[in-house]
């Protein structure tokens, strides 16, 4: 693979510390939600961090995949929902759900474009493969 961009972020104190990028654009206080033991502070946490990445990036997939099929999208959105909980053969293990929104084409449109998606271009659910448990529902 050769590698496009790249980024370096530091976390330092764990899921109730800080993370911040090398540029500093992304500089946050995390907190552990009361789910997973802790206080449920105002920080953000690994999880909502990995949504919106996911999101986005199955967001900007789709819509290039489309205008690559000559297929006009009115308006899309993703929203990516992220589990995290204690799996069968011990540790901790991430489900992933996407509902994406299309609009300006067929449901039936739209999901074929985000199977193949899904299937092969976006590099979160390429990296998640085999991994994470990753359901897409057409809304």
């Amino acid at each position: 693979m050769t590698v496009l961009y790249s980024t370096t972020a530091t976390a330092k104190g764990g899921r109730a510390g800080q993370a911040r990028t090398a540029d500093g654009v992304l500089d946050v206080s995390l907190s552990v939600p009361k789910e997973l033991g802790g206080d449920g502070g105002p920080g953000t946490n690994p999880e909502q961090l990995f949504a919106a990445g996911y999101a986005a990036c199955f967001e900007s997939a789709l819509r290039h995949v489309a205008g690559e099929q000559n297929k006009t999208i009115d308006d899309a959105s993703v929203t990516a929902t992220v589990g995290i909980g204690p799996r069968d053969e011990g540790g901790f293990g991430l489900a992933v759900a996407l509902e994406v929104e299309v609009k300006g084409i067929s449901k039936s449109e739209a999901e074929e474009l985000v199977d193949f998606v899904h299937s092969t271009i976006c590099p979160y659910s390429n990296a998640t493969r085999g991994n994470v448990d990753v359901q897409t529902k057409v809304v």
